[in-house]
């Protein structure tokens, strides 16, 4: 039996890894996590019975405990309560879905704590993979992505890790505007950018993938958790999300993971790593694919992207300003507050503003995280 932390359990991630679960005799939820979706994190605790069940809002923390006082679980919240989740004794790997920086301590406390991580937090290495990744090798943790992209380049370097790599082949659907020009944009609506093609996702992440940020974060993603150059990561428009990613070795074989656009696949793999188990769905059908096309991403129109690898390059805390810049923006469009090309521009304005640090610490990327989002409604206000 493996054990395993479920932080963010009621969101897209989470509920399907749930799925997965429920499919396999051989894992045991023994601690998870939610925001505040108590609803659905009661029904899920009552199913799943773990030991520790946390509530990140400490009200409705207090309420889903009078729901389970007849249970033996015990209920905590707050930031302490979801470190403790991620470092509860018997876990041995924590999936870590939960969205935006909220993911970085307890993920760090988990590895601290010797706890594999199954990685479906993209911020958590975007602001602060220059402290993770040299952490992990420390404690001698491994990462697994859980990613659709990271995953297929994690499974393709499988039994070649000592060989050089020479490029990263990151594909992207270009989600529901590829193809559109500058001023087309401007008349998107949230009911048109919410329409991803292909995956079905949170409306954040569905935003960042219209943007084409959402591929930005996972350039610098794949930077870490493969320590290969920004330079040999090339981003690919391939539309029928069939092939997830690839690896280009030295002698110029590309290797790569093909599969349907079903989340549980990479999910399932990060549960079972090094080995692989049976999974319900439909298998891919070769035969009604009949071609697979690939692109180049459109940098200037969806200049997000550009900005990602502006980020990247310079470092420091530059990831965490481009970050916390499009978590404001994204919300601000999500609420009608601004339009969808304004997303990019607010990026950039806050990567110009906001003060570069070169050298930087846990403290220095929540500190940029706060001036960032700061900047980035006092910039809202007046556009």
């Amino acid at each position: 039996m493996k054990y395993v932390s479920i932080l963010g359990s009621t969101g897209s991630i989470g509920t399907q890894a749930l799925s997965v679960i429920e499919e396999m005799s051989d894992i045991k939820v023994c601690a998870m996590a939610c925001g505040s979706n108590i609803d659905l994190f009661e029904k899920q605790v009552r199913k799943h019975l773990p030991e520790i069940a946390c509530v990140y809002d400490e009200k409705q923390a207090a309420v889903l405990s009078e729901n389970l006082s007849a249970l033996d679980i015990k209920v905590v919240s707050g930031m302490d309560g979801l470190i403790e989740t991620a470092c509860f004794g018997k876990t041995e790997l924590v999936l870590t879905a939960v969205v935006g920086m909220i993911g970085i301590r307890p993920t760090i406390a988990a590895i601290e704590a010797g706890k594999d991580i199954a990685l479906a937090n993209k911020e958590t290495l975007v602001c602060a993979g220059s402290i993770i990744m040299p952490l992990a090798r420390e404690k001698g943790v491994r990462i697994i992505p859980v990613d659709s992209e990271h995953s297929a380049i994690f499974q393709s370097i499988m039994g070649s890790e000592d060989q050089e790599i020479r490029r990263i082949i990151l594909t992207a659907s270009g989600g529901p505007f590829f193809g559109k020009d500058f001023d087309e944009l401007e008349s998107v609506t949230l009911e048109d950018a919410l329409a991803h093609p292909n995956w079905s996702m949170g409306k954040k992440v569905t935003i960042d993938s219209a943007t084409m940020v959402n591929k930005g974060l996972e350039v610098m993603e794949a930077h870490w958790l493969f320590g290969v150059p920004l330079n040999r990561i090339q981003v690919v428009v391939h539309r029928e999300s069939i092939l997830h990613s690839a690896v280009e070795f030295e002698d110029g074989c590309i290797i790569g993971q093909m599969g349907p656009a079903d989340m549980r696949l990479p999910i399932h793999f990060a549960f079972t790593y090094p080995d692989r188990g049976e999974l319900s769905g439909e298998p891919l059908d070769l035969f009604s694919i009949h071609q697979l096309t690939f692109d180049h991403p459109d940098m200037e129109t969806f200049f997000g992207l550009a900005l990602a690898f502006d980020a990247a390059l310079a470092g420091g805390n530059m990831p965490t300003i481009f970050n916390a810049a499009n978590e404001e923006a994204v919300a601000a469009f999500l609420r009608g507050d601004i339009s969808f090309v304004q997303i990019p521009e607010i990026i950039s304005a806050a990567m110009m503003e906001v003060d570069f640090i070169d050298e930087i610490t846990l403290d220095d990327i929540f500190n940029t995280e706060k001036k960032t989002r700061e900047f980035v409604l006092d910039y809202i206000s007046v556009i």
